[in-house]
């Protein structure tokens, strides 16, 4: 089992929910923390809750604005001088059915939670090959494995995430650098609330089954016990009973489709 203790670990989307969580978790474990988001207020709030604010970096940015990856990279590195750990958790959610979502929405959602983490990985990427070490986690979803009405371009999104850090870890066999793939079931967070409507502007509720999730602390304690064996996992699935459904698809397919069908339906039948 390895300690965290000294390591240099980069959060994305670290102002709330799942990435705060780690970044405190990290930090309770005597790691350098470096938070990044969107809003400095909200990460200076994060920076002074964790156990050693001294040894926590505020690093605001916009993932819709990857293309200045390599520019946050140099940043991140003028703090220690290296990365030991990426965590590519940043993202954003919509609601709202193929017919009905505004294109540019759905690009939105792709930016932010694909292109954003491929960005950054390939920034970061050159710094650990350099020192044959680190590791690159990228947040999935259990939606990475199957689709969800109304939620079509997330879906795509995560399924983006799995097939591009999949091919990853087979590129990066032989090398001391490991790319893993967390996926979490539902966690009680404000990413349901935050969402994304057709028009662009977020839902301001959140749902049934987010509210029943697991909390952000538990995801980040469960974490970071599977990533600190000497050899971590590359992929990862963390949920209550909801996290059975990634089997369930891989073993019954089309029993899953038609379980799956008929429950997406009732939900949607109390909606309407």
């Amino acid at each position: 089992m390895k300690s965290f203790k000294g390591k240099v670990v980069w959060i994305t989307g670290a102002s709330s929910g799942i990435g705060r969580a780690l970044a405190q978790a990290y930090s309770d474990e005597g790691a350098f923390v470096i938070i990044s988001a969107r809003r400095k207020e909200l990460l200076e709030e994060v920076k002074s809750s964790v156990k050693e604010p001294s040894n926590c970096m505020v690093l605001p940015l916009d993932l819709t604005q990857h293309d200045q990856a390599s520019h946050w990279v140099q940043e991140a590195l003028s703090f220690k001088g290296h990365i030991d750990i990426l965590v590519n958790n940043g993202g954003i959610g919509h609601l709202g059915s193929v017919d009905e979502m505004d294109f540019e929405v759905e690009r939105r959602v792709m930016e932010v939670n694909f292109w954003a983490a491929a960005a950054l990985t390939k920034a970061v990427l050159p710094s650990m090959l350099d020192r044959n070490q680190g590791e690159i986690w990228t947040v999935a979803s259990i939606l990475a494995y199957f689709g969800s009405p109304k939620l079509a371009a997330y879906a795509a999104s995560k399924f983006a995430v799995m097939g591009y850090f999949e091919s990853l870890q087979y590129e990066l066999a032989g090398t001391g650098v490991h790319a893993g793939i967390l996926s979490p079931g539902f966690i009680n967070t404000a990413v349901t609330l935050s969402s994304l409507g057709p028009d662009g502007k977020p839902i301001g509720k959140n749902s049934v089954a987010q509210e029943k999730g697991m909390l952000p602390e538990e995801l980040a304690q469960k974490f970071l016990n599977k990533t600190r064996k000497t050899r971590p996992p590359k992929n990862i699935v963390i949920g209550k009973y909801e996290r059975f459904s990634v089997p369930f698809k891989r073993i019954l397919p089309r029993l899953f489709r038609i379980v799956y069908g008929k429950l997406t339906n009732v939900t949607r039948k109390k909606k309407d």
